[in-house]
């Protein structure tokens, strides 16, 4: 579905955002995509979408060049970016002046996620709170049923019931021929609703892993005492230590994506190496 071959991007160019990234991703699934402030999410998620434009290598979807900007490529790919900039229409407006662009938009479905997210259909986007007019936005992307749905940062603005609702509806659109890509730096946001972790580190992707193999090889928990364990990565905490350990007895374990970025962002190297052997890793 996705393939992003060979890219090195840079602003200025002693200061590379990337070096040769390769990244390969498929449909049927919802990728989460971490890195710290200043690691390249944004930039990454544009080169995908044709907005921005590689010194070298391509983004492919669905074996099209993002940057030559074709119609049959961006009518099938929606991008809703960190900061949203609304016109002075109300949503059904917008829809009349936008959705033509988007062959498998859903009328039908667009207003019933307005309805979901608690947002007003006949007030002026420009009078809304920031939050509502994210929500517009977030219900317009579900309402393209476009094949690749990229979000940047989308729960910013967002207060806890909508991020509930989103979380939701995210998972409800899913399906076999959708490929979503969800950037944030609010980690606890995509606890249980990703199902593949994507982190950026050092111009590369460090981790490029299925939660189902991040549980099977590693065991996250509270411990007491880590001593004789074969411990990946730790920190200090009011409870005990917050853990990272090489899973070999087969149990199973909660993910602590927070937990996990730090251990990848601070330089573990035991715990790539372990994920690496289960053949995801990119």
């Amino acid at each position: 579905m996705i393939q992003v071959q060979n890219l090195d991007f840079w602003y200025k160019k002693d200061r590379p955002v990337f070096k040769n990234l390769n990244l390969s991703l498929v449909s049927g699934h919802i990728y989460g995509l971490l890195g710290k402030n200043g690691s390249g999410k944004s930039t990454l998620l544009k080169c995908i979408s044709g907005l921005s434009f590689p010194a070298h290598g391509n983004c492919l979807v669905a074996g099209a060049d993002t940057s030559k900007r074709r119609v049959q490529t961006l009518e099938n790919l929606f991008f809703l970016a960190e900061e949203v900039y609304v016109p002075s229409l109300t949503p059904g407006q917008f829809l009349k002046n936008t959705a033509a662009f988007y062959p498998k938009f859903s009328i039908t479905d667009f207003y019933a996620y307005l309805k979901t997210l608690d947002v007003d259909p006949e007030q002026a986007m420009n009078n809304m709170s920031y939050g509502q007019q994210k929500k517009v936005m977030i219900a317009f992307g579900l309402a393209t049923n476009a094949s690749v749905l990229i979000m940047d940062e989308p729960t910013n603005g967002l207060d806890i019931p909508s991020k509930v609702q989103f979380r939701k509806l995210i998972a409800s659109v899913l399906n076999e021929e959708r490929c979503i890509i969800i950037s944030t730096h609010q980690v606890r946001d995509l606890d249980s609703l990703i199902d593949t972790v994507l982190i950026l580190d050092n111009h590369q992707i460090a981790i490029n892993s299925s939660v189902d193999l991040l549980t099977d090889k590693l065991l996250f928990g509270v411990f007491e005492n880590t001593g004789g364990m074969n411990v990946l990565y730790e920190e200090e905490s009011m409870r005990g230590k917050h853990a990272i350990i090489q899973n070999t007895s087969g149990k199973y374990s909660k993910m602590d994506l927070e937990l996990l970025f730090n251990a990848v962002t601070s330089g573990s190297n035991k715990l790539t190496e372990i994920l690496e052997e289960g053949g995801d890793n990119e």
